[in-house]
């Protein structure tokens, strides 16, 4: 693993745990010396990441469409800072630099990003490990909602167990490094309901 991909919020959210789990991921990657990827903002979760990546003496290359730059106040000390036109170049990008995806806590985008990463991997486009660090439940809900998947019948156990989860993130970025994707075909069968 050279680069991960991150994607997190905007916005600091309203529990201080959110930016520890941000710096503590950010040290993590330094320290393994791994280059951070991300939307290329300096505010929220997204600046604290970015600042603890670099702070620890780590590489951050940041994505961000020319519209976002004011609103998400591009980051202007990153290792390397790409502006492109749209949402679209900046996930496509995002994706060939990239060897695995993480998600933090984050809204309505980072769900967006992550879950497009993810459903890559399910129809086999990339063969990249997709994780959540969950940093004090807040992803409860959703993985909750991945198993409800399960249970009735919209999705494989095996694509399920490919959002690898962890509390750690060195823990998670150690299983990104051993990851193999499962060989399961895409669709159920009905014979299996």
């Amino acid at each position: 693993m050279k680069r991960i991909c991150v994607f997190c919020g905007s916005s600091m959210g309203t529990d201080p745990a959110f930016a520890e789990g941000a710096r503590a991921l950010g040290a993590a990657l330094a320290e393994m010396g791994i280059t951070l990827v991300y939307g290329g903002g300096s505010v929220g979760l997204m600046g604290v990441l970015a600042d603890a990546v670099l702070d620890a003496g780590g590489e951050v290359i940041g994505v961000i469409p020319r519209p976002l730059w004011a609103r998400e106040l591009g980051h202007t000390g990153l290792t390397v800072l790409h502006v492109v036109d749209s949402m679209h170049q900046r996930k496509a990008l995002m994706a060939e630099l990239s060897d695995g995806f993480i998600a933090l806590p984050g809204g309505a985008g980072t769900l967006e990003e992550f879950a497009e990463m993810w459903t890559w991997g399910l129809l086999g486009v990339h063969r990249k490990p997709c994780g959540v660090l969950e940093v004090n439940g807040y992803y409860a809900p959703l993985l909750a909602l991945l198993d409800h998947m399960v249970q009735q019948g919209f999705l494989r156990q095996e694509h399920r167990d490919m959002v690898l989860v962890e509390s750690d993130p060195r823990r998670l970025l150690e299983r990104f490094a051993t990851y193999e994707p499962p060989v399961v075909a895409r669709w159920l069968d009905r014979a299996e309901l």
